[in-house]
């Protein structure tokens, strides 16, 4: 019995000193600094908040390693005429681009008035010849390019329907599908002049065989504006179709939450829209809105999922985001000087792709050109969020700009007054 005894206490003094040599491995792992070259795979070792998210919610630890980070960079494009840049004419809201007929095509929402437009906020002054905003009595316009860089106006693709038909007011904001061997161009379709109420609309869609036309309005509603105190009640706005699994995903975005006594008084998230056909009907996501921000995001498939660039407006603008399912997205990247209102050229945009390449150009806008609000003019962006690119230059961290472009962001008159007056209490 007595060596039973001392073999049991044995035991018990080794697994006592186990655990006090675990504990010390512990606390020295615990204490190590985190590493000068830092591991590709997470280290098992408690980490930051901070650096925990660097392995968990990115793609790599470095941007530069990341297929869905990059920087943009930006063109003037040649063919376009703006009159002298005097609000008269504007271009704006590019579609994707697409290549057929041995050229590129773009659509886009392009307005030719005798004057300028006055303002939302004057929306009351606008007539049958003057417009409220810049997008106001617009017809839906295209180009074709040989090169990307130099393009042709080509005319009118789809102008305004007759009166009441859906767009009757302005056809706007357009974007291309290639489905089963014809053409798609849904659009924002305005029945009354923007300001009014806001930006009123619901979306249609024009049908062709060819990318050149013609092009038959079909005057249907094919997404409706949501029901009253829906998110989506007023505003159906950017459609952006693509096709997945055989079907139609349309995502759009929508302006709610408005609240006077806030600046900005609304806020803009993407919805998701599915169907069989081009002309629908349609199904709502039950999730909607699916991304919680953005203004004019575009969308692209990527690997078996699909990213959209975010930019503008909300909580998570200025973000690269992937959604794995196609509803569900998470951030992939963040980023600076991202395009507006952009087109990227997808060419596996309408080939329900199982491992889709991703993007490298296209054509967005730039609002304020030349000091002039009513002025807006296309340009071209490119990036590397390819698959089959690795343009490392693309991947920079940051832009330095100059002091000239800090300046232009200077203070109103109204934040001096009150920058003074706080002076003037310290002094007291």
């Amino acid at each position: 019995m007595k060596i039973k005894h001392e073999f049991l206490w044995a035991i018990i003094l080794l697994i006592l000193v186990g655990c006090n040599v675990n504990k010390t491995e512990k606390e020295v792992t615990t204490n190590e600094e985190f590493p000068f070259f830092i591991p590709a795979e997470k280290p098992s070792r408690p980490l930051s908040k901070a650096v925990e998210r660097n392995y968990n919610a990115y793609e790599n630890i470095r941007p530069e390693q990341t297929e869905l980070y990059t920087q943009f960079k930006y063109t003037k494009l040649k063919g376009f005429d703006y009159n002298g840049g005097d609000g008269t004419i504007t271009r704006r809201d590019p579609s994707k681009v697409i290549f057929e007929n041995g050229k590129y095509y773009v659509w886009y929402t392009g307005r030719k008035t005798p004057v300028k437009a006055v303002g939302m906020s004057r929306a009351k002054e606008a007539t049958d010849v003057i417009p409220s905003a810049d997008w106001d009595l617009a017809d839906i316009w295209y180009a074709t390019s040989e090169d990307g860089f130099t393009w042709k106006e080509e005319g009118i693709a789809v102008p305004r329907p007759p009166k009441p038909q859906p767009g009757w007011r302005s056809v706007t904001t357009t974007d291309i599908l290639k489905f089963k061997g014809k053409y798609y161009l849904y659009f924002q379709a305005f029945m009354e002049a923007s300001g009014l109420r806001g930006d009123f609309c619901p979306v249609s869609v024009a049908v062709a065989n060819s990318p050149d036309g013609p092009w038959e309005h079909t005057g249907k509603i094919v997404i409706p504006n949501g029901p009253e105190g829906s998110w989506d009640q007023y505003s159906i706005h950017d459609p952006y179709p693509l096709v997945h699994d055989g079907k139609i995903y349309l995502y759009y975005k929508g302006d709610f939450d408005k609240r006077p006594e806030l600046k900005p008084s609304k806020i803009r998230m993407q919805g998701l829209a599915i169907a069989e056909d081009p002309l629908g009907p349609f199904t709502k996501h039950p999730l909607n809105p699916v991304i919680n921000s953005g203004h004019e995001t575009i969308l692209f498939p990527f690997k078996e999922g699909v990213a959209a660039i975010v930019q503008r407006d909300g909580q998570e603008h200025n973000t690269i985001q992937y959604a794995k399912d196609w509803v569900n997205f998470e951030i992939a990247a963040i980023t600076e000087l991202l395009p507006v209102a952009a087109g990227p050229f997808v060419p596996d945009a309408f080939t329900d792709t199982k491992n889709g390449r991703g993007i490298t150009w296209g054509i967005s806008h730039f609002i304020n050109a030349g000091g002039n609000w009513n002025h807006t003019i296309l340009t071209r962006f490119d990036c590397d969020l390819s698959q089959d690119v690795d343009d490392q230059k693309m991947k920079d961290h940051h832009y330095n700009y100059s002091p000239e472009f800090h300046y232009t962001h200077r203070l109103t008159g109204k934040q001096k007054e009150r920058i003074k007056k706080q002076t003037e209490e310290l002094k007291k």
